[in-house]
């Protein structure tokens, strides 16, 4: 009642004793949900929320629990018991969805996600010291109808589709940093130029040997999505900024005999490949070009403008790569990484340029009359051979086709010549604002986007946590080792409070086999030794594998 007359901030968190509530295990999530900053971070940049039962940790924590629960919206929480989740969470219930909704609203209506997100990264990137960066792009696919976007081509799909493009930063095991969304698909260098370096540049000062003018702040590692040598210089002359990346257009093949065998260790594992360093220029510059020799022949060429890394390490992080392929994978399919928070469209900035639809148009209806025209040119080639050794009255058939197919190729090369001077009167680039008002390009709104990724980025970070506390011990961790952790987490427990000694008592149900159990004892042996306090309480969490 004090809650709906808006006469109380938020309720108080009370656990009471407990036997078998579903999903408890989640508990054993909490002290890395902590670690990664989920309150920590959101306390130093949100307001409260509106006076009410439920108040900004409650939200926090239980959107954290969804994720890892694989609840991936407010709506599957009609699929849920409010009360054993409230449980968990020493409430009498968690919020319906219209009320979560509500809360999450008010959230976004700060729009304090960027800041949110700056204060997570930099806080990442101190603690484990990385100067190590992965880069990569993603494409949201839109399938509604309210936004106009542009397209952009999905390699998991094959097919240029109408999107939003964000570019994720990760390190070398595939742990998220930061994110930038793009307005309207921005390239991947741009983005990188104009959002990341800045926020890299920042983010590492504390950490990067800026004192040796020799040495790279840091280093980033992408795909040849971003490749243009006087990119890679400009950001070693601008900002001392190193890159490891694909080299494109490679059309020589260096000799067998300049290879030599080295061993190396690419995500935990150890490889042994054949690697040869080169210079090379490339237009103006000059850059170190490592080439790895495949067993059938094949040379995989890297080049980087680090001065000094030696070529084990640079062949390394490059093809450490897939960790972030494989964290676009994961999220996609276990977070619901792709999902519309929230509809709605923002209007874009009239002066922003694009490039012109209607020249995208000519250019591929050129593109398209070119490769007829190829086609026909090879069949008339084909008829030309063909008539060489034919009788008199067969080669006038020949002659007669050849005749047709002539007649075909010269009436392309007119259309084509068309296509051509239309191209050449047409823009390749405008503004926004000179786009027909029906075709004008606007967004989708982020704000909610952007707040949801940073809970995912969270949970999938305290997931990855209990995950590397039990890979020491756990054979076969690569195969299924995700998969026993989210096991565990949805396990039933029972829960005892000890207020007069401020401890809650949590013992794991057993789990259904033995070396679950294993990992389970390991989990709650090292997660004791945090002595973690429960938000917004004085109980100390104590895990036990077993009810007691």
């Amino acid at each position: 009642m004090l809650a709906a007359s808006g006469q109380m901030q938020q309720v108080s968190t009370v656990f009471g004793h407990h036997q078998s509530v579903e999903n408890a295990g989640i508990l054993l999530a909490l002290p890395a949900l902590i670690s990664q900053g989920l309150l920590q971070g959101a306390d130093k940049v949100y307001q409260s929320l509106a006076r009410g039962y439920y108040g900004l940790e409650h939200i926090l924590l239980l959107l954290a629990y969804m994720a890892l629960l694989r609840i991936r919206n407010p709506e599957q929480l009609k699929t849920c018991k409010p009360g054993e989740l409230g449980k968990i969470m020493g409430l009498d219930r968690v919020p319906e969805v219209k009320c979560l909704r509500e809360k999450l609203s008010q959230i976004v209506l700060q729009n304090k996600a960027a800041d949110f997100e700056r204060y997570l990264s930099k806080q990442w990137i101190e603690q484990e010291a990385c100067l190590y960066f992965y880069i990569d792009g993603h494409v949201r696919i839109y399938h509604g109808q309210q936004a106009t976007l542009q397209k952009k081509f999905v390699s998991r799909q094959k097919l240029c589709l109408a999107g939003t493009t964000e570019y994720w930063v990760n390190d070398q095991q595939g742990n998220p940093f930061m994110f930038f969304i793009g307005d309207l698909n921005e390239r991947l260098k741009d983005a990188i130029e104009q959002h990341i370096v800045p926020a890299l540049l920042e983010d590492t000062k504390k950490i990067a040997l800026v004192a040796d003018a020799s040495q790279p702040c840091f280093t980033i590692i992408f795909d040849r999505e971003g490749y243009e040598p006087a990119f890679f210089y400009r950001l070693w002359e601008q900002y001392r900024v190193a890159v490891i990346t694909y080299r494109k257009n490679v059309k020589d093949t260096w000799p067998g005999d300049d290879f030599k065998t080295i061993e190396t260790q690419i995500n935990n594992a150890k490889v042994t490949m054949q690697i040869c360093e080169k210079q090379v220029q490339l237009g103006t510059h000059s850059f170190r070009e490592i080439r790895k020799l495949s067993t059938n022949g094949h040379q995989t060429s890297i080049i980087t403008t680090h001065p000094y890394l030696e070529q084990a390490i640079i062949a390394s992080q490059m093809f450490s790569r897939w960790s972030q392929e494989n964290f676009f994978k994961y999220l996609i399919a276990e977070f619901d990484f792709d999902k519309l928070i929230n509809y709605g469209i923002e209007i874009l900035d009239e002066n922003k340029q694009v490039v012109n639809p209607a020249y995208s148009r000519l250019y591929q209806q050129r593109k398209k009359l070119i490769e007829k025209r190829r086609r026909l040119e090879a069949q008339l080639l084909e008829a030309m051979e063909n008539n060489i050794d034919q009788s008199i009255n067969e080669s006038k058939k020949w002659i007669q086709k050849q005749a047709t197919l002539k007649e075909k190729i010269e009436e392309l090369r007119v259309l084509v010549k068309e296509k051509i001077d239309e191209l050449n009167q047409t823009p390749a680039k405008i503004t926004l604002g000179e786009m027909p008002e029906g075709m004008r390009y606007n967004r989708l709104k982020k704000e909610s986007k952007m707040f949801m990724n940073i809970i995912k980025m969270i949970a999938y970070r305290a997931e990855t946590t209990l995950f590397n506390l039990i890979r020491p011990f756990y054979n076969n961790d690569e195969k299924d080792g995700r998969q026993i952790i989210q096991t565990i987490l949805s396990s039933n427990a029972n829960l005892q409070p000890d207020y007069q000694n401020n401890i809650l008592n949590i013992a794991i149900h057993s789990q259904a086999t033995p070396r679950a159990n294993k990992a389970l004892k390991l989990l709650c042996d090292e997660l004791n030794q945090t002595e973690t306090i429960y938000p917004l309480t004085k109980l100390k969490l104590v895990f036990n594998s077993g009810a007691f």
